[in-house]
């Protein structure tokens, strides 16, 4: 199936709805039947049949078809959140006792699902340099069931090659998790590579106008079933009909956002590697990064994340961040809108605490802006801490 294909074709069953191009939002919680065989049949089949919204619902349906298409997997599901979608690939596959190897600086919040709430159920993580994947091979013990990538990672964007490392778990009887949040499908496919479940923050790219928050597993069908008839429908972080619905809305311009995003995030990254009040740039497309090989194998086109160290102190960081006009401060990204994350704005903050980021690193999301305005934004910001 082709992409085009898959966005605005895969699942709408028009017909089924006034042949609207646009499919409806079914809102509804309930769905009822006319005879109990009808009921019967329903409840049985409840991860595909509509029963009960939070097992299934033709809006989320549609969603999880597209996902699952575009990831190459064969099912998927879709949550409330993309932490709801790590915990749930995370806890359907260990129990006490179990080992879980994870790469170094994961997302924070499932860096606290294994630290905190997996080890009070009696299971372990290790973290390592995902770089080399002899040392995931390394840390792996004859307990362990997970080994979870995230790749790119946050802020410092190391890379891990899924291929050498699905192998390797493979060898060893473990599922492979990989959060595929800054790719997305259009630009790195997991599954193709060897792993066992894809996981997404469907908040980002997916839905891309920072309206709605979601979450998305793709895998296996027996996995996906696996996951539905234990996490999904008991926890119930499920995501809402009309979130679906912007997902959904989403996706139908997903390759062109992410073509533009690549096209200006290109031009920002040279004007601040060659800026002088640039220390660093964190780039995985930089020729200069030293996974830059890797990056060309693994991922189709350049993202719009990245880091800089600038030349500041403590106090000409803040200020060059507040300086910034058109970048925006927040902590989420892949919206329509410029962003910044200035690590320093993690001091002093309780659920960042454990941060060994310098104050100086500044994590920059690119959106659709013009480049020329991003330019002269930043060079008026660099202007104001000479």
């Amino acid at each position: 199936m082709d992409i085009s294909f898959i966005i605005n074709e895969l699942g709408e069953d028009r017909e089924k709805y006034f042949n609207a191009t646009t499919p409806p939002i079914v809102q509804s919680t309930n769905f009822v039947f006319k005879t109990v065989d009808a009921m019967r049949h329903a409840l049985k089949r409840e991860s595909s049949v509509p029963f009960y919204t939070r097992g299934c619902n033709p809006t989320i349906e549609q969603l999880n078809h597209k996902m699952a298409a575009l990831e190459g997997a064969e099912a998927a599901l879709s949550f409330g959140s993309g932490s709801a979608a790590v915990a749930a690939a995370v806890m359907a596959n260990v129990q006490a006792g179990d080992h879980i190897v994870c790469v170094q600086k994961p997302y924070s919040w499932t860096y606290k699902l294994l630290t905190q709430i997996m080890a009070r159920f009696g299971v372990e993580s290790t973290f390592v340099d995902g770089q080399n994947p002899k040392n995931i091979e390394k840390a792996i013990r004859p307990n362990t069931k997970i080994v979870y990538l995230e790749t790119p990672n946050s802020f410092t964007f190391e890379l891990q090659d899924i291929r050498a490392i699905a192998k390797i778990a493979k060898k060893h009887h473990c599922i492979t998790i990989v959060d595929n949040s800054y790719c997305t499908p259009m630009n790195q496919q997991p599954i193709q590579l060897g792993a066992d479940i894809v996981v997404h923050s469907a908040t980002k790219y997916i839905s891309g106008h920072s309206d709605a928050v979601g979450g998305v597993l793709c895998a296996s069908q027996v996995m996906v079933d696996k996951i539905f008839a234990g996490e999904f429908m008991t926890l119930g972080g499920i995501i809402s009909p009309f979130n679906a619905w912007l997902m959904l809305r989403g996706l139908r311009t997903l390759p062109i956002r992410l073509k533009r995003v690549a096209k200006t995030t290109k031009k920002v990254v040279k004007f601040l590697k060659n800026h002088p009040q640039v220390e660093k740039v964190y780039y995985p497309f930089l020729p200069s990064h030293p996974q830059y090989k890797l990056a060309k194998q693994q991922m189709e086109q350049r993202g719009g994340l990245f880091s800089v160290v600038i030349k500041a102190d403590l106090k000409g960081t803040e200020l060059f961040c507040n300086s910034l006009q058109r970048f925006l401060m927040g902590a989420s990204w892949g919206g329509y809108e410029s962003l910044i994350y200035p690590a320093c704005a993690m001091y002093d903050s309780a659920n960042y605490s454990t941060t060994t980021l310098p104050y100086n690193i500044i994590r920059f999301y690119i959106g659709l802006e013009e480049p020329e305005v991003l330019l002269a934004d930043l060079e008026q910001a660099f202007e104001r801490i000479k």
